[in-house]
């Protein structure tokens, strides 16, 4: 497996990898990473439950594409740290030979990774930013250990909110699909903002400043923004929603909050 390109881990910065570890309850952050959290508790005091919700839908998400849809290759960008429960769990668990292949552009997410995934032959954690199609779907471990030629399914999971329209995020996907064979699967999970005078519209608003003043990236995107993220695809019922809408375990008990209706999922089928 390929060395980390960047072993110097600054723990004087917050790593969006590290604060999205805070938000769902995690041990691997540091102080940096908590001081954000602190601050969007102020603004959205359950952004810890959002946290749940986010890594809930991947887990629905990953359950569907390894069982129903019959994918047994993974894909996913802007992973995170592994050590909740994450993709190779969920795929794993309903077909142990299920290939999965993270990314993170974090060499202490990489590090890390790789030590709690050493003893997995299934699954690989690479260094690499995949806001560059072609370093990712070149990776010698992803050529070497998913076949292209098959369906595939790409994950990413809160990762295009923090690329910003200058880089070009649809066509960034584009390229991507265009890589994947037919029947592979796309899932994106994005911030959202309905901009429409709501009190949650203006939550997305404050909670977007936050995050930038602290992260340096963030954008709560509008739903025709985040649809044209799956252009050509075909969406998978219920099509764009909200993450606690997309095939939920059970009937809902409580009422969503604001924050929770500022993200959007959703799952789409290459043709």
């Amino acid at each position: 497996m390929a060395a980390v390109d960047r072993t110097q881990i600054d723990t004087s910065k917050p790593s969006i990898a590290r604060v999205y570890d805070a938000f769902i309850g995690g041990k691997d952050n540091f102080e940096v990473d908590r001081e954000v959290l602190r601050q969007i508790l102020q603004i959205a005091p359950d952004a810890v439950q959002v946290g749940k919700q986010c890594r809930g839908w991947l887990i629905r998400v990953v359950r569907y594409l390894a069982g129903q849809a019959g994918i047994d290759q993974f894909l996913d960008l802007g992973s995170g740290l592994p050590s909740a429960e994450n993709t190779h769990q969920a795929a794993q668990r309903i077909n142990p030979e299920a290939r999965v292949v993270y990314f993170d552009i974090d060499p202490s997410v990489v590090a890390h990774g790789r030590a709690l995934l050493v003893d997995n032959e299934y699954t690989h954690f690479e260094f690499g930013d995949m806001r560059n199609p072609a370093e990712i779907l070149e990776n010698p471990v992803v050529t070497k250990y998913l076949d292209l030629s098959r369906p595939v399914a790409l994950i990413q999971g809160n990762t295009l909110h923090h690329v910003a329209a200058d880089r070009d995020p649809v066509g960034i996907m584009s390229t991507y699909v265009d890589a994947l064979a037919p029947g592979s699967f796309l899932a994106i999970s994005h911030l959202y903002d309905p901009d429409d005078g709501t009190s949650r519209a203006k939550l997305a608003e404050e909670a977007q400043a936050a995050f930038k003043e602290t992260m340096g990236t963030c954008y709560y995107r509008k739903r025709h923004e985040i649809q044209a993220l799956f252009d050509g695809m075909e969406m998978i019922e219920p099509g764009l929603t909200y993450l606690f809408d997309w095939w939920p375990d059970g009937p809902r008990l409580t009422e969503p909050s604001d924050a929770e209706r500022n993200l959007l999922g959703g799952v789409a089928r290459k043709r």
